[in-house]
């Protein structure tokens, strides 16, 4: 088993013994990649064969960025500051002023393009953030480790309380902190199936277009 291996296996039993994920999961988990803290199946990528069954966008002649007015749209729509509904209705907005134009077709394929290319590299990028959260927590879980070791020498050999206290504060203080930062993992994990939902929801207004 590699270490890096060990080491989730090591971070998902002290999320358990602090309460903070089930067993079950824990299981699921240690499925995936040695960084890879959650239930949920990695994919690393999205295909948009899965998602879109209009036009290819590999057809296109153009870029999305290069229509001013559509890029407009899909930076408004993909950026994190924007709420579900705005974004919702920017897009119906737009599949609306060109529902009955001479390049409809295209012109939506490459709204699709944009949002697509966006969201997909947003879900990268909290994947990414996902994984690293997961590589800190063992960081964090070795130095608890260690910890328990130097407090364990120091109650048995040191007559120094004062050391022992304060290796004991420290503990404390890093046992929660990993507690804290295990209990957020959950709701990390379920960001990239919230992007693909929210893509799903913006694919489907353009399809019922075309």
């Amino acid at each position: 088993m590699d270490k890096r291996y060990r080491g989730l296996v090591i971070v998902l039993a002290g999320a358990i013994a602090l309460g903070s994920v089930s067993p079950v999961h824990a299981q699921s988990a240690a499925k995936g990649p040695p960084d890879w803290p959650c239930v949920q199946r990695l994919v690393p990528e999205l295909a948009w064969g899965t998602i879109w069954t209009g036009p290819s966008p590999d057809e296109l002649q153009h870029d999305w960025w290069e229509d001013e007015e559509l890029a407009r749209v899909v930076r408004f729509a993909t950026d994190r500051q924007t709420d579900e509904e705005a974004a919702m209705e920017r897009i119906r907005e737009f599949v609306d002023s060109v529902a009955d134009g001479d390049n409809r077709d295209e012109r939506l394929t490459l709204l699709f393009a944009g949002l697509f290319e966006r969201i997909d590299s947003e879900r990268s990028r909290v994947i990414e953030r996902i994984r690293a959260a997961a590589r800190g927590q063992i960081t964090r879980l070795e130095t608890v480790s260690e910890l328990v070791d130097r407090l364990e020498e120091a109650r048995a050999s040191s007559t120094d309380e004062t050391n022992v206290q304060r290796l004991e504060r420290e503990l404390q203080l890093q046992q929660r902190i990993f507690q804290k930062r295990q209990q957020a993992l959950p709701a990390m994990c379920e960001k990239p199936a919230l992007l693909e939902e929210d893509l799903g929801q913006m694919v489907r207004v353009i399809r019922n277009a075309m």
